[in-house]
């Protein structure tokens, strides 16, 4: 499926503002405003941390699915797509994110 159709299928981020990713030492890694541009990741962020309880190596390999034709553009054009290069990384070194939901 396309990533339209794949949003179509996740819960709502009508609650969130904004995910914070936390590292390993706790501190704030990124953080992905609910705006326009964003909010496909965060609701692709949103529902795989509601599914792995972070975000971890299966949650990666999941969010890479459902990025669908925006991962082959990521990985053709490091630093286009910082949300997926992020999984990527998740992926390669197994090191992976809290999430923090800041509430709307």
């Amino acid at each position: 499926m396309a990533f339209a159709d794949n949003l179509k299928t996740l819960p709502s981020i009508a609650h969130v503002a904004e995910l914070q990713l936390i590292d390993a030492d706790g501190n704030l890694a990124a953080s992905i405003p609910n705006a326009p541009g964003k909010a496909g990741s965060v609701t692709v962020y949103n529902a795989l941390a509601a599914k792995h309880g972070s975000i971890n190596v299966a949650a990666g390999q999941e969010g890479l699915q459902l990025f669908a034709e925006h991962t082959e553009d990521a990985k053709a054009r490091p630093g286009a797509h910082p949300n997926i290069d992020r999984l990527l990384e998740v992926i390669a070194t197994g090191k992976g994110y809290a999430v923090k939901v800041i509430a709307a």
